[in-house]
């Protein structure tokens, strides 16, 4: 193998395995287990007012600098985190949209989804915690 192709598959290993790190909730009301990364990507860029067949949504995000965000965006998105910020700031200025509900760590993201029907948030598979919020799968 060249030696030059060496650093971008440790890259490609590297963020495959913080995929796996990162996982999507739902607050348990929410009728759907699994979705996909288009729709995922409109729910997260605030395009998609509530869940297929009906229920509004509440997206919780942390903040844009945190380590899990950048995970988060790239791994499970597909895009920078960059992108949802400018989605995000264009709807709110142009009165279009809002933005998502920003909370300061992942037990409050925890917390906030738990305690909010139709949420949606994100966590470290570590601190994932089935029996108060449900695992929303990406395909």
């Amino acid at each position: 193998m060249p030696r030059n192709l060496l650093p971008l598959l440790l890259l490609f290993f590297h963020f495959n395995a913080r995929a796996a790190d990162v996982v999507v909730i739902t607050h348990p009301t929410v009728p759907a287990t699994f979705v996909t990364r288009n729709f995922a990507r409109a729910l997260f860029g605030m395009r998609v007012p509530q869940w297929p067949g009906d229920g509004g949504t509440t997206v919780f995000v942390l903040p844009d600098g945190h380590p899990l965000h950048a995970s988060f965006a790239k791994t499970v998105l597909d895009v920078f985190p960059q992108q949802l910020r400018i989605a995000w700031d264009r709807q709110v200025f142009s009165g279009t949209g809002q933005a998502p509900i920003e909370v300061s760590s992942e037990e409050e993201m925890l917390t906030r989804v738990t305690e909010t029907p139709g949420s949606v948030g994100y966590l470290s598979k570590d601190k994932l915690d089935a029996k108060k919020v449900r695992l929303l799968e990406i395909k």
